[in-house]
């Protein structure tokens, strides 16, 4: 019988990611991440290479599902608080990701992260995106699209990177939950963006 490489990899992937997003790079273990993919560990190495290869492949796709699931488009930028919604949903569904995020800032990678030219050209294309919107006069143009598109990101993921926080600021409120969340950062973007 051949052997499923594709699928192999797979395995492996999904079991990184929640290894990596539990223990990080430094703390993650291969001999784990290979017994929750039920493949034998000599297959990591030879599909990715070592951990932190490995790492940089995990964290790489993890960002391109996001990217293919919430594409800044024109009509997003115009209500940039839909697109903010848009993104906290991802993060509800894939709270990881956050995780992962927070442990690549914390490691010591030289200044250079995986993929580092891709998601740099990815991100230059949302913040000219917002440029245009701002150009158009969809959204107000007084703060630079880039700082505006960290804020909308740093806005919308929050939520999940410091949850114990989240608990404190809303002890004891029956309204609170995903949706009054949700509710609350679209309008907030969009009272940020509103064009004046």
């Amino acid at each position: 019988m051949a052997w499923d490489t594709a699928r192999t990899r797979q395995l492996l992937l999904d079991a990184a990611v929640e290894e990596y997003a539990t223990h990080g790079p430094e703390g993650a273990r291969m001999d784990r991440i290979a017994a929750n993919a039920c493949v034998n560990k000599e297959r990591i190495y030879q599909y990715f290479g070592n951990k932190r290869q490995l790492f940089g492949t995990v964290l790489t796709g993890e960002l391109e599902r996001l990217a293919a699931a919430v594409p800044l488009t024109p009509e997003l930028a115009a209500d940039l608080g839909e697109y903010a919604g848009r993104v906290y949903d991802y993060h509800l569904k894939h709270p990881h990701l956050i995780r992962l995020m927070h442990w690549e800032g914390l490691l010591d990678n030289d200044g250079a992260v995986p993929a580092e030219a891709e998601r740099t050209a990815h991100y230059a294309a949302k913040v000219a995106t917002l440029a245009g919107a701002q150009r158009a006069g969809a959204i107000a143009g007084d703060v630079a699209p880039a700082h505006l598109m960290y804020a909308v990101m740093a806005l919308a993921g929050w939520w999940f990177a410091v949850p114990q926080i989240i608990r404190m600021l809303v002890a004891g409120d029956p309204d609170d939950g995903p949706e009054s969340r949700r509710a609350g950062l679209v309008a907030l973007v969009r009272k940020l963006v509103m064009a004046r």
